[in-house]
């Protein structure tokens, strides 16, 4: 059989696979409910908002959580981390125009430990001060996330009543410049193909995962699991917390927002540059720095996404029957399956067409995420770089390598 027969056939029952038994990773109807029954007793709730040089979204995104209508008690941790265009202050001063219903602290972030992300650095300092408040739930959630201002009421509402450890929302991503329509989608499309939000929530899976621009999670439950120190490396904060918190035992969930969205990230990434950094910044790291996994990945994604068109349209070409079918099979399968995905972005369904050129983009830029990392550039995010600037000593990574087996 004809190699090109072979790969479209190969990569057609990939496809089936996906389609029948990954979970129904494509639907986007796994989300909040819409009037989740009020709890007996609101349990306390402490916002913790790790922030460097967020300055600039700041004044569209803390008002909101400072307008929550939560009915329990409910407090803001605003967590300065070594900024220098006036956040703290910032913050503060929308504190201060909001009339001081919901209580901020404006914190500084400790000086980086060693073997610390900035990032976990800053969302410790918030949770120890959250922990000495005694609250009960903790949400952990970005600078650059507008809630809505009943999220945190439903949020609550739906752990409450759904006896979940860890909930967790994708925010809406921001989308309106051409090459955040393009990319941001599909960004979204393979996190959900990765992490089938149903195998997220049942408990008899191993999947786990959150989306760290809103989680809400029990303390009682991260105090059990070991607390953020257990992660304190991890680049991939969000989907390591999940793991660590559901390793326990403890009951997790991962929804998309809904309509109109409870949470909405306004971070601009209006040019290719700017969103190939986000994702080059942490592709390799998903990887666990494997070049082996790394090759495996590319070759993945090329069966799947490059093989599709290439078998299909070569064999209209070649009047082939096999490449032809098997390829344009896939291919459909591929772009029906980010058709809700584009839904919820409110773009056309037909931009899944373009699917296999997306994804050759970012197999480009996870190749370029290990270049990053070969030279010494890895997780680079506002002025720091991971590896240069965090390593773990060895003990520190004998301990986290026992952790993970």
């Amino acid at each position: 059989m004809p190699l090109l027969n072979q790969l479209a056939i190969a990569s057609a029952a990939a496809w089936t696979y996906l389609l029948t038994g990954h979970g129904g990773f494509w639907r986007t109807s796994t989300r909040l409910p819409a009037n989740p029954p009020d709890p007996d007793l609101w349990p306390s709730v402490g916002i913790v908002i790790p922030a460097r040089d967020e300055a600039a979204v700041l004044p569209e995104t803390l008002p909101t959580l400072l307008a929550q209508d939560y009915p329990g008690e409910l407090a803001v941790w605003l967590v300065d981390d070594g900024s220098t265009d006036g956040t703290g202050k910032l913050g503060r001063a929308l504190a201060d125009q909001a009339g001081g219903a919901v209580p901020l602290s404006v914190l500084r972030a400790p000086p980086l430990a060693p073997g610390w992300t900035g990032k976990l650095n800053a969302v410790q300092h918030g949770v120890l001060a959250a922990d000495a408040a005694g609250v009960d739930l903790l949400l952990l959630t970005d600078a650059d996330i507008a809630h809505h201002r009943h999220s945190v009421r439903k949020l609550v509402a739906t752990a409450v009543a759904d006896d979940r450890d860890i909930v967790s929302l994708m925010a809406l991503l921001r989308a309106q410049t051409g090459w955040e329509r393009i990319l941001v989608p599909a960004f979204v499309y393979f996190f959900a193909q990765l992490y089938p939000f149903t195998r997220v929530a049942k408990p008899t899976r191993r999947t786990a995962a959150a989306a760290g621009g809103c989680v809400l999670l029990r303390r009682a439950a991260l105090v059990r699991a070991g607390g953020l120190t257990r992660i304190r490396s991890n680049l991939i904060d969000d989907v390591a917390l999940a793991r660590l918190i559901k390793s326990t035992g403890a009951r997790a969930w991962l929804g998309f927002t809904g309509d109109p969205p409870e949470v909405r990230s306004v971070r601009p990434y209006p040019h290719l540059a700017d969103l190939w950094t986000m994702v080059a910044r942490t592709a390799y790291t998903q990887l666990r720095h494997s070049p082996t996994l790394l090759t495996g990945t590319i070759a993945g994604l090329g069966l799947l996404y490059l093989v599709p068109p290439v078998a299909g349209l070569t064999g209209l070409l070649r009047r082939s029957a096999v490449p032809t079918l098997a390829g344009l099979s896939a291919w459909t399968a591929m772009a029906s399956t980010q058709a809700p995905v584009l839904r919820l972005y409110g773009l056309s369904p037909l931009r899944g067409i373009a699917l296999p050129v997306i994804a050759t983009l970012y197999a480009a830029m996870t190749v370029d995420s290990a270049r990053r990392h070969a030279t010494g550039r890895g997780g680079a995010w506002k002025g720091r770089f991971a590896a240069t600037l965090n390593q773990p000593t060895r003990a520190q990574i004998t301990s986290s390598t026992a952790t993970r087996d």
